[in-house]
């Protein structure tokens, strides 16, 4: 016995001794960040993973290059695959294990704390059908030239390395062109990272639309007796809280607490401490979306199934979404700053929806002055170039994509996932992809404008 601890004791000073010398070079972070990313690493492994293969139907060795993308330490995660229940464990070099769980319809979650409300959530997607798209899978209008060009820009990024993976535009109200990398089909469910937070404001335009005269009450949450009580519902949508909430996707920090090793994601935002006045300062938080997702969630009554039932009736029936997965984090509510994978048909769906202000097949499910109101510039001092969770082109100094429409705006996500709405035009153009660095979105696009 005492020889086994001997070895045991060598063997983890030799894998300490070689953490330290690798940390700083091959895997991207100090030593005295050991504890904090191994727990990003295993927790961002297993969810990602779980949602590739579960949701998105990507192979073992293709979402381990994905996780590779983000940090060299990835590699060296040990994914375990189980398909009976479906979930994926993550390890690196033996630490830090951590698992996450696909269900149906809820996509997958890390397995943190107790989940058991998940399991009682009840998920029906729309039924398929093959009429005309945007209300069907048929797409009777393709225009062969714009097709053409489609397929040459997803050829010629792959080459370049950038890996796109779904190109789709829509013009007056058609979708004209799509074209997919290979493995990749129409029904394909893509990450689309902050995208989502559109999403998620678009939940709060359609709870508005159904609720027109229920006042906002102030405080937002019961929590904020201090002079957090003065955020406003619109502060959170613009991004100008005020709250000191650390963006920053390091070891450690809020937003990879959140989204890799919190039970509740919105609650990690929830007790961030004010900075700024509110409205005052803009400050990109992926948290403040979270807290938007808990928001809705406790206007319709703090229930999971309320919640799920709520976003599959309110949006994905209306607009024909079936192949649209949020997913939610283990206490039950929407992770809308990160967690939604949709096909590209179906992100198009959403850019058409507030290209058309609101109004699906006659119907408004979001009112035009809300439409219009989250594609106004908000007062920040510093960045007036963002509306209700959309990314603006303009409203300041400068474009942000000067080859394109002043009044276009943007879905955008990590890893360059753009859906552009451009009102000018009548044109929505959907890009999906894995790109680690740039990519020539005001150039490609400004090629596919009528």
């Amino acid at each position: 016995m005492k020889k086994i601890i001997l070895t045991l004791l060598a063997t983890l000073a030799t894998l300490g001794l070689a953490l330290a010398l690798l940390a700083p070079t091959l895997l991207g972070f100090s030593i005295t960040q050991l504890g904090s990313a191994v727990n990003v690493a295993t927790g961002m492994g297993a969810k990602l993973a779980c949602s590739g293969r579960y949701v998105s139907g990507f192979s073992e060795a293709q979402n381990l290059k994905d996780l590779a993308s983000y940090s060299p330490a990835n590699r060296l995660l040990d994914l375990r695959y189980e398909d009976n229940p479906k979930r994926v464990t993550a390890t690196l070099l033996g630490l830090g294990e951590t698992s996450a769980s696909y269900r149906p319809g809820l996509g997958c979650t890390l397995d943190i704390g107790d989940t058991s409300a998940l399991e009682r959530i009840a998920f029906a997607p729309p039924a398929a059908n093959d009429a005309e798209w945007p209300a069907g899978s048929n797409a009777p209008h393709i225009d062969s030239k714009l097709q053409q060009k489609l397929d040459g820009l997803v050829a010629s990024d792959n080459a370049a390395g950038l890996q796109t993976r779904a190109l789709a535009v829509v013009q007056n109200g058609k979708l004209v062109a799509e074209s997919y990398a290979e493995g990749i089909g129409a029904q394909t469910p893509l990450l689309g990272w902050s995208m989502g937070k559109s999403l998620t404001s678009m939940m709060i335009g359609r709870l508005q639309a159904l609720q027109p005269e229920q006042p906002i009450s102030q405080p937002l949450f019961p929590q904020w007796s201090d002079a957090r009580a003065d955020i406003s519902l619109e502060n959170l949508l613009q991004m100008s809280s005020g709250l000191d909430f650390d963006e920053t996707y390091a070891p450690g920090s809020d937003a990879t607490r959140m989204l890799f090793n919190a039970h509740s994601a919105s609650g990690v935002a929830l007790q961030s401490p004010l900075k700024y006045n509110p409205g005052e300062h803009f400050s990109y938080s992926s948290g403040t979306t979270n807290l938007l997702a808990r928001w809705v969630y406790e206007q319709l009554g703090s229930s999971p199934q309320a919640s799920a039932d709520f976003f599959q009736q309110q949006i994905l029936a209306p607009l024909g979404m079936r192949n649209t997965v949020f997913e939610v984090d283990a206490s039950g509510v929407f992770v809308g700053s990160s967690y939604i994978y949709a096909s590209a048909r179906d992100w198009a769906r959403l850019g058409l929806l507030m290209l058309n202000r609101g109004n699906w097949n006659g119907e408004q499910l979001l009112a035009e002055s809300w439409v219009d109101a989250a594609q106004r510039p908000n007062h920040s001092s510093n960045d007036p170039r963002y509306g209700y969770q959309f990314w603006l082109n303009g409203g300041g100094d400068q474009l942000r994509f000067p080859e394109l429409p002043q009044d276009s705006y943007f879905m955008l996500g990590n890893r360059q996932q753009v859906v552009m709405i451009s009102p000018s035009t009548n044109t929505v153009i959907v890009r999906l992809g894995w790109t680690a660095g740039d990519y020539p979105t005001g150039e490609n696009f400004a090629q596919l404008l009528p």
